[in-house]
């Protein structure tokens, strides 16, 4: 598992803090960023489509983790997103009602959280996507979450 955390992060161990939310519903997105920001992480931006994600992206605002939904405004996915993210060495993980099945064996996401969601599945997801990335076995999986085959080293 070493390899997937040099594959996402550049830092060996690094704790999740600042997030990304990509979601083009805008009461799921106020929610999740309301969550996230009540457990302690930093929401860097909330935005609904590709070129938006990008820019935060590639700017030096930071980013340990993108939830994105599959379906956003605009031309290009949620999972076109998660490749691009994976190349900048940021994990992904999916939130979203319907994932389709190639998108869970491209290797380019964690796993998916499957819609509707509590916020405390939220943040549990979260905390599983830091053992995963810390190379621990994940523990307490919560229902409405798939984790995906680790990509290779």
């Amino acid at each position: 598992m070493r390899g997937l955390t040099a594959m996402f992060f550049t830092k060996r161990d690094q704790r999740i803090a600042r997030i990304l939310i990509v979601e083009d519903e805008p009461l799921v997105a106020f929610d999740n960023e309301h969550a996230l920001q009540q457990a302690g992480y930093t929401v860097v931006a909330t935005v609904d489509r590709f070129s938006d994600a990008d820019a935060v992206l590639t700017s030096d605002e930071g980013v340990d983790l993108v939830i994105a939904d599959i379906r956003l405004r605009g031309v290009r996915s949620g999972i076109e997103l998660a490749r691009h993210a994976r190349e900048l060495g940021v994990a992904v993980l999916f939130a979203t009602a319907a994932c389709p099945d190639e998108a869970r064996d491209m290797g380019v996401a964690l796993g998916v959280l499957a819609k509707p969601f509590q916020p405390r599945d939220l943040i549990r997801a979260i905390g599983i996507c830091e053992q995963l990335l810390a190379g621990r076995k994940p523990s307490r999986i919560p229902p409405r979450l798939t984790l995906f085959p680790l990509p290779a080293a």
